[in-house]
C-alpha cells in the first residue's frame, strides 16, 4: 500500500504516541523488583507485567485511532486488516529488563504490505529514541550514520546471545566470530542501534521473530547498513539475522554463514 508524505508524516507522529504509551507503562516496572511468568516449556523466556500493559496500551491507541490497520504483537499475536500492519515488541530484551540493564527497548514497525517502512526503538529510561525510515534515521536530533568496516577481521560483532543458535548454526557463528576484532554478547534492539549510531559493524543473530527484527530494518537502512538473513535474502519474517554497516562486510559474512 503506497503511503503518501502527509500520511506518512501523520504515523510518524502516531508512533511517537504508541511509544510514550508503552513508556508510561514500563518505566514504573523497571528495576521495581517485580518477577515474570515463563513463556516457554523449553529454557527462559519471561514475560512481565510491564510487557502485556505496554502492548496492551498500544494496541488501544491503534484501536481508537487505526482500527482498520493490522497489528501484529509479540504478546497478543495478530489482528486482521487491511492495507498497512503495526509490528509491536513492547520489550525487546526482557531478561536484561529483569536485570536492571538498560540495553531493553519498545520497538514499533508500520509495515506497507511489502516492507517496513518506518521505525522505532525507543529506551525511555535512557531517553533514547531511535528512528528511521528508507532514507534517512536518527536519534533526538542526531543524524544516524553507519561506519566503513570492510573486512570481518576489522568488525565488532554483536549477539545477543550464543544460546539462540541450533548446534549447526552455532558451528558456523564460533567460526565466523572467531576471525572478528571483537566479539560482544548482550544487548538485543540495542546492539542494532549501535550498529546504526557507528559503533558496531555487524549483528549476527537466528530465531528471530517478525516483531523481534522489523522496526529495526527501517533505522539500519536509513543509517545506510544493510539487514538480510544469513544467506542475503529479506529478513522481515524473521529467522537468521545479519545486519550490518558496511555492504562489503555483509557481502563477505553472506558467504562466511555459508547462507545457513
Amino acid at each position: 500500500m503506497s503511503i503518501d508524505a502527509t500520511d506518512f508524516d501523520e504515523y510518524l507522529q502516531f508512533a511517537n504516541e504508541l511509544a510514550d504509551a508503552a513508556a508510561a507503562a514500563i518505566l514504573p516496572h523497571f528495576r521495581a523488583g517485580g518477577g515474570a511468568e515463563n513463556k516457554s516449556k523449553h529454557g527462559f523466556d519471561p514475560v512481565t507485567a510491564a510487557d502485556r500493559g505496554a502492548e496492551r496500551a498500544m494496541r488501544a491507541l491503534l484501536k481508537a485511532r487505526y482500527p482498520h490497520h493490522a497489528v501484529l504483537g509479540e504478546e497478543e499475536g495478530g489482528q486482521a486488516g487491511t492495507g498497512l500492519t503495526w509490528v509491536l515488541d513492547p520489550i525487546d530484551g526482557t531478561k536484561a529488563f529483569l536485570l536492571g540493564l538498560p540495553l531493553w527497548g519498545t520497538l514499533i514497525a508500520l509495515n506497507d504490505g511489502t516492507r517496513p517502512v518506518l521505525g522505532l526503538m525507543n529506551q525511555p529510561f535512557t531517553r533514547e529514541r531511535f528512528v528511521g525510515t528508507a532514507h534517512c534515521a536518527w536519534n533526538g536530533g542526531h543524524v544516524l550514520r553507519t561506519r566503513p568496516c570492510a573486512q570481518l577481521a576489522d568488525a565488532h560483532v554483536m549477539c545477543t546471545s550464543p544460546d539462540i543458535f541450533d548446534a549447526p548454526q552455532r558451528s558456523i557463528f564460533d567460526a565466523v566470530a572467531a576471525r572478528a576484532r571483537l566479539l560482544r554478547y548482550g544487548g538485543d534492539c540495542y546492539a542494532y542501534c549501535m550498529l546504526a549510531s557507528g559503533h558496531v559493524d555487524a549483528v549476527i543473530e537466528a530465531g528471530l521473530k517478525p516483531w523481534d527484527v522489523q522496526a529495526l530494518v527501517p533505522i539500519v537502512e536509513g543509517a545506510g547498513g544493510i539487514v538480510t538473513t544469513w544467506d542475503g535474502s529479506d529478513v522481515q519474517h524473521g529467522g537468521t539475522v545479519l545486519a550490518c554497516g558496511d555492504a562489503r562486510l555483509h557481502a563477505q559474512l553472506v558467504t562466511a554463514l555459508g547462507g545457513s
